[in-house]
């Protein structure tokens, strides 16, 4: 609530309501179709958490937990940002492990050598601007690396987002205002975000 006012960005649709209701109610098609709709906000919650290489086996269990805890939903809320909250959770519980895993898979890919046929360019150029974006990303510290991910990446409102990584909503606000001004203090990460003058 604004000043007595419901803000409508944290309000379900009223399809997204009836699936909720009915996934509650036991229909796996209606929970299907919210996961359908999640999955891929899930899986990029999970890896800007640091799941790595695990983050969709980590969207998966985030979904199954949040199965057993439908009867806990609010239904008149937003699905997703509840849904990214149990992403967090599911990651930060587990990410030693997935770390671990990790390093294992990564010294054997890198061992194994390139394993697909080389891109064309402009998808090159695009996997380069994303790795260059990525590792500009990296070098934030970790709350302010989140706050960007949740609020620009995964589309959340700063309230969202505040919801999903469990902080106050100034938090948000001012980790996202750092965050920017150190990525745009960096010409190339500037040009990066559509600055050119960099």
């Amino acid at each position: 609530m604004h000043d007595g006012v419901t803000d409508p960005t944290r309000i379900a649709t009223a399809e997204e309501r009836a699936l909720v209701l009915a996934a509650r109610g036991g229909d796996l098609d209606a929970y299907a179709e919210l996961v359908r709709r999640h999955q891929r906000a899930a899986v990029q919650s999970a890896r800007a958490m640091g799941a790595g290489d695990w983050a969709e086996d980590a969207a998966q269990e985030a979904f199954v937990s949040a199965w057993h805890a439908l009867d806990r939903f609010v239904e008149d809320r937003r699905f997703r940002p509840w849904l990214l909250a149990i992403v967090v959770n599911e990651v930060r519980n587990r990410r030693r492990q997935w770390r671990r895993r990790d390093a294992i898979v990564q010294r054997v890919a890198h061992r194994l050598g390139p394993q697909e046929p080389a891109a064309s360019q402009e998808v090159a150029e695009q996997s380069e601007r994303r790795r260059r974006l990525v590792e500009a990303l990296s070098r934030l510290p970790e709350k302010q690396r989140l706050a960007v991910t949740f609020r620009y990446l995964l589309d959340l409102t700063e309230e969202e987002t505040a919801s999903a990584l469990g902080w106050p909503r100034g938090s948000v606000k001012s980790r996202l205002s750092r965050a920017l001004a150190r990525l745009h203090a960096d010409p190339a990460v500037r040009a990066l975000l559509g600055g050119e003058d960099a």
